[in-house]
């Protein structure tokens, strides 16, 4: 790998490395790590909050990809910035843009990936049409929901996972009798995985429904007594499952725990209930840029995935393998 060196030009022409306003510290980590300088262009809103773009430079036939996670910062809701991303790519389109990758670390909507009542939208698919007719030629994304989510585009996805970078942190911690923590049945997989490559031992946390309906009674299975246990999820929104999970592990035992997700969205109440939960650390990634107030909690590691996503744009450009990062 040759970090630091401008990448030349392929079939697909210069790359280029473009950002919208959700996560701008991201594209410049990322450019940075590709050794190229970010776009050149400019992104404004007008008095009625409609987005205006304009490209600063000549795109022709170059390689673009464009860094934009859908989620809510303080610049913009995820419907503002999926608006913006789709903005951008049509700029790119109609610039004559050789290629253009929409590179979203958090897909927004992806939670709704299914009808799993009547009269309800499958949002992540609308998504999906959304971003290829505004002209999108590849997605590049990370830790997605639900992995099915992949076949819902006619066009390439990568999807990258962010396991390497959390399970390399993890592996560095001064934290004997380690226990991979499941926060529900539908993560066990996740965590097993986890698990696996830790040499720790699994546990799995079942919730259910007190008798009046209001309550969730948390039953863990698994040893957890004395142990360093490392709760697992991918995305963690106003951290009611984690923290009710975390009570439930001190409850039964456990010496330490940690949380650990890719996606800290972090919305409403959970900073605070972070802050007064039992857990000791939680671990997310920078696919979500943090606000103010949750930066400002000492109980967040938060971990780098600019040069994960930086090797797979490298192996794009360059019609390389990205298998290799499937980890």
């Amino acid at each position: 790998m040759v970090t630091g060196d401008v990448l030349m030009a392929t079939g697909f022409g210069e790359l280029k490395v473009f950002s919208g306003s959700a996560h701008p510290g991201l594209a410049r980590e990322i450019a940075g790590f590709l050794g190229v300088l970010p776009g050149q262009a400019r992104l404004r809103r007008f008095p009625d909050s409609e987005v205006s773009f304009q490209i600063d430079e000549n795109i022709r036939g170059t390689d673009v990809f464009v860094v934009q996670p859908t989620c809510a910062t303080a610049t913009g809701s995820v419907n503002d910035h999926l608006v913006e991303l789709t903005v951008m790519i049509d700029a790119f389109r109609r610039s004559s843009a050789s290629r253009i990758t929409a590179v979203i670390p958090y897909y927004g909507y992806a939670r709704q990936d299914r009808k799993d009542k009547p009269r309800v939208p499958i949002s992540a698919k609308l998504v999906a049409n959304i971003l290829s007719a505004a002209g999108t030629n590849r997605v590049l994304t990370m830790d997605l929901h639900k992995a099915q989510i992949q076949g819902f585009f006619d066009i390439p996805v990568d999807h990258l996972f962010a396991a390497p970078v959390i399970i390399d942190h993890l592996s560095r911690l001064d934290s004997p009798k380690r226990t991979l923590v499941s926060p529900d049945a539908g993560g066990a997989e996740r965590a097993r995985a986890y698990a696996k490559r830790l040499d720790a031992e699994l546990a799995i946390i079942d919730k259910r429904r007190s008798d009046d309906g209001t309550a969730e009674v948390m039953n863990v299975i698994g040893d957890v007594e004395g142990r360093t246990c490392i709760l697992q999820d991918d995305i963690i929104d106003t951290a009611g499952t984690i923290t009710k999970g975390a009570t439930a592990l001190k409850a039964n035992g456990a010496a330490q725990v940690l949380a650990c997700a890719v996606h800290g969205v972090l919305s409403g109440p959970a900073i605070e209930r972070i802050e007064k939960s039992p857990i000791d650390k939680l671990i997310v990634t920078n696919t979500i840029p943090l606000s103010p107030h949750a930066a400002a909690c000492d109980k967040i590691v938060v971990l780098s995935v600019a040069r994960l996503l930086g090797q797979a744009i490298k192996s794009i450009h360059e019609e390389t393998s990205v298998s290799s990062l499937f980890v």
